[in-house]
Parts: structure tokens; sequence; C-alpha cells
């Protein structure tokens, strides 16, 4: 079963406290969604392979740690999803970043890509996919398994709010996949809003309705 983090930082919950709140304008908006995205990498990458280097300081030569193996994508699901990208992109420079387009069925209401564009060697890196709102997770379990058929192994899903509904798609879904996520909301309204939530997170990034 994949593992739900919560990541209850102090500085994490005060800067959700001011994006939810309805009189934040864009502009605030879009930093805080960037140094929460800067703090929540440190504990999505914390488990990141290191392997030992020799390295010659100012001083003398000493054994040191370098990441290992697998490097970093951050694959954002459009639109909202690229509000998290700069944040990660501060705290690994060098991450590739691919980008997945879907939208909703108005009929069937499921996921339907209309883009895709990833690094050539995906299937050979540690995938942060970027989703601010876990509301049904039917998205984020569409791009994952995306993912998966490009020979993805290694994947995370990171979030900025979600639901009890949304969390158990993706564990049933993807069970190898753990989530990062700043706030458990209580449920979804009839209209698959998140409350209390914060709004549609991308018409809000964005400064569209």
């Amino acid at each position: 079963m994949s593992q739900l983090h919560v990541i209850n930082h102090p500085l994490v919950q005060h800067k959700l406290s001011i994006m939810r709140d309805k009189n934040t304008g864009s502009k605030d908006f879009r930093g805080l969604l960037k140094e929460i995205s800067l703090l929540m990498g440190y504990e999505v990458t914390r488990d990141m392979p290191l392997e030992d280097i020799e390295i010659e300081t100012p001083i003398c030569r000493t054994a040191a740690k370098k990441v290992s193996g697998r490097k970093l994508a951050i694959v954002p699901i459009l639109r909202a999803g690229l509000g998290m990208v700069d944040g990660l992109l501060e705290l690994v420079p060098v991450a590739k970043v691919g980008h997945i387009g879907l939208y909703r069925d108005e009929q069937t209401h499921e996921p339907v890509e209309y883009y895709c564009k990833l690094p050539d060697d995906i299937e050979k890196r540690f995938v942060i996919v970027t989703d601010p709102m876990l509301a049904t997770g039917c998205s984020s379990s569409y791009a994952i398994s995306m993912l998966k058929k490009r020979g993805c192994r290694k994947i995370r899903l990171m979030c900025l709010v979600g639901v009890p509904e949304g969390i158990a798609t993706i564990q049933r879904d993807h069970p190898d996949v753990d989530i990062y996520i700043a706030a458990v909301d209580d449920h979804l309204n009839e209209n698959a809003y998140i409350v209390p939530g914060l709004g549609d997170a991308g018409d809000r990034i964005f400064g569209t309705k």
C-alpha cells in the first residue's frame, strides 16, 4: 500500500492558510505555492540514494556524497500542476520537466489526454508528479498510468490539498506510489470541489475564472 505523507511543517501550514483565504490574489497565491513546493520538496526527495565520492576542499581531499543513480524529473499535470514546478526547480535546478495535459470528458467524466511531452529518458528517472488538488484522484491516477506505460518505476505524487476520496483512488490504483500532501481536507461537495479547499487552483494561479 502506498504511504501517505502529510507535510505538517509550521511554515507549510502557515502559507497554506494564506492561500486558502479568498482575498489572496494571484500574485501572492503563485508565490506561496512556489514556496510551499520548495519546502515539500525536501521531504519528497528525502530518501534519494547517495553515493560516496572524493573531492578536494581548499584545505584537503575528503570523502563526500552525491545523489546516485536515478536523476529527477518533474511532471506537472496541466495546468495547475505548473504552479509547483518552480519551487522544485529551485531545489533541484538540473531536474528535467515533462508535461501531461488532461481534461475531463463531459459525458463520461473520465480524464482525456490532450498533451504529453516527457524527457527521452523518463523511464530512468525519479519522477515527481505535481497536481495541487487531489479531489477524485482520477486525473492523477491517469497521469501515473501514462508514466508507467512509458517504463517509469519510481514515481511520487505531490499535492497541496486533498480529500480521503482522492487518496483512496491513488492507493487503490497505484499502491506503489507514495503521496505527499500539505493537508487532508474533509470531503468533496456536489460539484467535486474540495471542502474547505481553496477554490480552483488553476484559476487562482493564473487569474482566470
